[in-house]
């Protein structure tokens, strides 16, 4: 049972029988209790509903039990940023910016390449200031150099867990949110950072790129006719290796190295031979690096599709790589040992994400560098595990071969790095230079100074957590009221001041307060009674008011609600008395006029008044639940809203009674006596009252008109017959011969006339013929011979010469438009030309169609449809044969924001309708191809009802696959504009 009906059958019972002036202390009291039993602690498990008593379940329990000192703050722990012992730092992802981590790694741990680079001179000591860096400038480095340098000083020195790259990004112009070609990337830095070192006068900086990465290889051309062997030497940074076909990363190196046949028509022209010869070529490698990069081809253009693909098979690789017996000079130290492995998880080209296994060259340990995150993995060995559980594109599964022991296979893998074998233990001593280590000093010091803010935060809010623990301790025993003196206060605030979330305000019961500035007694479910020792508390500590104690009970709410609660039992012993006096005759002219209505829903009606009289009692000085509403206003609002008040309906539009006696019925004195007691502004109306003498003559008038319209009907329409049927109607097109004139009116005229002639009780007579519609403001006409053949026909009548001659006779004519057939020629005539009067107005026939094309274009909602070529034949989709799109926006339009929900338009509907990706989509109308992604609908010809043509490209393979493949709508661009092209 609702709490209203439980406030009037149980607290309020004793109002049927005490009278408003008898109302005492006891029944205010009892008139404010919901429900009478006290809340017993420890019973209830939730809050009470309504009962201002029950102080459980309101958020107490927080605070009760064991507390947690995490639960006073949201500060994570500032050490969980800080660097673990013995451990790398990570680098943050800055949205699609993994491949460049992961090459970061790769040439990080390359202690030569760090070590040369730290040997680089720096503008670091325009910022030095006797002995320290000046204070008030941040470090700005200037070159590709300087970045890279600080960037492995704060890899190697950092105290931070991980660090940001964008500094180093930024320099080099890298858009973040697109990803990128990797082993791009990888080519292009490392071109750029050989050309930028070559500027150095140390050798050994300036050769480091060379020294660690570059071999030599030559192309040999041998001539099967003369033996005569062609050399082109050439140097490499890493070795291309095609994976297509192969499981072994030692089968692609062969295929890299195999001879070449030179036959046919790809004959060699031999130098020695002066003529075209069959020839062999082969690639023999002469010298190679001390670290050899192998990238695997697995990202490869699909000449179908025009789009790049990736390549999901899986190679076979050896920790230990001897490369002795594909190098052409045997002897040498040829045995690499693999230091790297570059991973991209993912089954599209487009994209993914990339990650790096790297060896630590000092410990010879591997870890998995993933951005912020790095894994150390067990026993010194190489574990992708994880990496590969990718599932396939395709149906057919391909199982993992097995891999023996020091060998691995990978289907992700598309960067293989291994590292001469030396006997020579690694340099472990790669010193980060004084100038670049005061910098991570100065950014430790940053960090440290965070990490102690975030530590007195948190130990603040804890502190206060505390406090208000022990407080809420303290309070809470003393909250319930008891037998002691006792206050309310509204349960929202109490259940603010548990929440630890919010900070605590100062206390508003405003909102519970009635038009007396009393406690409202509907509102003391949303209020809690507690004692005054804990009123005191709150109200020096928090502030606030008003305060609501025992004399906040407000007499006069309770007494109105009792007046009310006793009319509502008084007007049921009513009903009963009205309905039987109305079953008795009223006799002689006692009687008065209700309405029939009136007396259907009169219980109803004076229900609904009590009800509005305990809801104005419910309002505080024009305010209910805390928001302003003026109360004039809001009578105003609802009686807007409502059906008319009681004996209302038989009032005439003049405020007499109405002269219908089937809307009213006469009843008795004693009845209406008793229906007015509840309704004393009624209009009333005694049997001798006579109806209202306007509506009698304007009943006449109106049944004269009725006629009068009826007869001009019947006059026109036999008048006009041929024209209110539509039957032997004349034609333009299908000119008859037995006239040689026509005349014109608008359609609209016809229209009206028809309605009237119809209807002529219900509309108006037709009293004139407006022609002025199809003529310009100069009097000419608005339409050609041939438009109104056609497109325009829907906007003119034709008429004929006698038809013509009735309605000049039974209307008011504006303007005569007529055409006239003129057969040209003496003999034989063979041209027929057709001339109107008035005649055409060329300049306003033009403005009327440029208007009617901005029109087509300038539409807000439309059908347009769209079928689908396929073999040179339209193939329309039943799924979804049409696209509801928006337009143009009008000039006015252009500069306002659209609504919420509102998009421009475009055609990605038809990827689902069709299975077309937008790069694979040619659309076209009328022959003209729709390749402009910035055009709107209208200046592109689409107008409401057009065909657009789509066919479609090939598919990408591996299409279904690709979550985001929505990357590629537009052309592919790599690096261009980026400080990598620089060079």
């Amino acid at each position: 049972m609702a709490p209203r009906l439980q406030l009037e059958k149980a607290a309020w019972r004793w109002a049927e029988t005490v009278r408003p002036e008898e109302v005492s202390q006891e029944h205010i009291e009892t008139a404010y209790r919901i429900w009478l039993e006290p809340c017993i602690r420890g019973v209830c498990r939730r809050n009470c509903k309504g009962n201002p008593n029950c102080l459980v379940g309101i958020g107490e329990h927080i605070w009760l039990g064991e507390i947690d000192e995490n639960s006073f703050h949201n500060i994570d722990d500032p050490n969980c940023e800080r660097r673990k012992k013995n451990s790398f730092v990570g680098l943050t992802n800055l949205g699609a910016t993994c491949y460049v981590n992961t090459f970061l790694r790769v040439w990080f741990l390359n202690l030569e390449l760090r070590q040369a680079l730290y040997l680089c001179p720096s503008t670091c000591s325009d910022y030095m200031l006797g002995d320290g860096i000046q204070e008030e400038k941040d470090y700005e480095p200037q070159t590709i150099c300087e970045h890279l340098q600080y960037l492995f000083a704060l890899l190697q020195n950092s105290n931070r867990r991980y660090i940001d790259p964008s500094g180093f990004v930024k320099a080099l112009g890298l858009d973040t949110g697109q990803q990128q070609d990797a082993q791009e990337f990888s080519k292009l830095f490392m071109s750029l950072l050989e050309d930028t070192l070559s500027k150095q006068k140390n050798p050994d900086v300036r050769n480091i790129v060379q020294q660690q990465f570059c071999g030599e290889y030559a192309y040999v051309t041998v001539c099967n006719q003369c033996g005569r062997e062609s050399k082109l030497l050439s140097k490499f940074y890493e070795l291309e290796l095609n994976i297509q076909g192969h499981k072994q990363l030692t089968d692609c190196i062969s295929e890299f190295l195999k001879e070449e046949k030179l036959e046919g028509d790809n004959r060699y022209f031999c130098e020695n031979c002066q003529s075209k010869q069959n020839a062999t070529r082969k690639i023999r490698l002469l010298s190679l690096p001390c670290t050899l990069n192998l990238q695997l081809m697995r990202f490869v253009f699909d000449r179908q599709t025009g789009h790049k693909k990736k390549l999901n098979t899986y190679i076979g690789f050896s920790e230990i790589l001897d490369m002795e017996p594909y190098v052409e000079h045997k002897g040498g130290s040829y045995v690499y040992e693999l230091s790297a492995v570059l991973i991209h998880r993912g089954v599209s080209a487009y994209s993914g994400h990339y990650i790096a296994h790297v060896k630590d060259p000092q410990s010879g340990e591997w870890y998995k560098f993933n951005d912020e995150d790095i894994e150390k993995m067990e026993g010194k060995k190489l574990q992708l595990g994880i990496e590969e559980d990718l599932a396939e594109p395709s149906k057919s599964q391909t199982r993992k071969p097995k891999c023996g022991k020091g060998t691995h296979c990978s289907r992700n893998a598309y960067m293989l790095v291994y590292r001469l074998q030396t006997q020579e233990k690694p340099n472990t001593t790669v010193q980060v230079p004084a100038f670049l280590q005061e910098l991570v000093d100065r950014d430790n010091s940053k960090f440290e100074e965070w990490c102690i803010e975030m530590a007195e935060m948190r130990k603040q809010s804890v502190d206060k957590g505390k406090a208000k623990h022990e407080e809420v301790k303290e309070l809470y025993q003393r909250l319930p009221a008891g037998a002691e003196p006792y206050e309310f206060v509204s349960l929202e605030w109490l259940q603010k001041w548990l929440d630890e979330s919010t900070p605590t305000k100062p206390i508003d019961n405003h909102a519970c307060l009635c038009s007396h500035d009393k406690l409202h007694p509907d509102k003391i479910s949303i209020m809690k009674r507690i004692s005054e020792y804990a009123a005191d508390i709150f109200y020096s500590r928090y502030g606030g008011g008003p305060r609501l104690t025992v004399k906040a009970l407000c007499k006069e709410c309770v007494v109105e609600r009792c007046r009310i609660l006793r009319l509502k039992n008084q007007l049921n012993e009513d009903y009963k008395t009205v309905n039987n006096l109305l079953k008795a005759a009223v006799k002689g002219s006692d009687g008065f006029w209700v309405g029939k209505s009136s007396l259907r829903s009169w219980r109803q009606l004076a229900l609904e008044q009590l009800d509005e009289q305990d809801g104005d009692a419910e309002q505080s000085n024009g305010k209910m639940n805390g928001s302003t509403l003026n109360k004039d206003e809001s009578k105003e609002e609802r009686k807007e809203e409502e059906e008319l008040n009681f004996n209302e309906d038989i009032l005439c539009p003049h405020g007499e009674l109405c002269i219908s006696e089937n809307e009213r019925r006469l009843v008795s004195k004693e009845a209406w006596s008793k229906l007015q007691q509840y309704f004393p502004k009624a209009p009333e109306f005694p049997s001798y009252k006579e109806c209202c003498s306007q509506c009698k003559i304007l009943e006449r008038e109106g049944e004269e008109n009725e006629a009068l319209h009826k007869m001009i009907a019947n006059e026109q329409k036999t008048s006009l017959p041929n024209l209110f049927q539509d039957k032997n109607r004349p034609c333009l097109s299908n000119w008859p011969e037995d006239t040689d004139v026509l005349y014109i009116v608008s359609q609209f005229f016809v229209e009206e006339w028809r309605k009237f002639v119809r209807k002529p009780t219900r509309c108006s007579p037709v009293s004139s013929v407006g022609n002025s519609a199809l003529l310009c403001p100069h009097g000419g006409l608005m339409f050609t011979f041939a438009s109104m053949t056609k497109e325009d026909s829907k906007l003119i009548a034709l008429i004929w010469p006698s038809e013509w001659q009735m309605i000049q006779k039974l209307f008011v004519v504006d303007h005569v438009i007529k055409i006239t057939r003129i057969e040209v020629g003496d003999v034989n005539p063979s041209e027929t030309q057709y001339i109107s009067e008035p005649k055409l107005c060329p300049e306003c026939r033009e403005g009327l169609l440029c208007q009617q094309q901005r029109d087509l274009r300038e539409y807000t909602q439309a059908t347009i449809y769209v079928h689908k070529v396929v073999d040179n034949k339209k193939v329309m989709k039943d799924s979804a044969p049409e696209l509801n799109v928006s337009s143009s926006e009008t000039e006015e339009d252009k500069e306002e924001a659209k609504p919420d929900g509102e998009k421009d338009p475009d055609f990605n509907q038809i990827m689902h309708a069709f299975s077309v990706a937008p790069f694979d989509q040619n659309l076209s109308i009328d022959g003209k191809i729709l390749s402009d992604d910035c055009a709107t609908l209208g200046t592109l010809g689409v107008i409401p009802e057009s065909v657009i043509l789509l066919k479609a490209d090939e598919p990408i393979a591996d299409y279904a696959a690709m979550d985001d493949v929505m990357q590629v709508c537009m052309p592919e661009e790599g690096f261009k504009g980026t400080g990598l092209l620089g060079h």
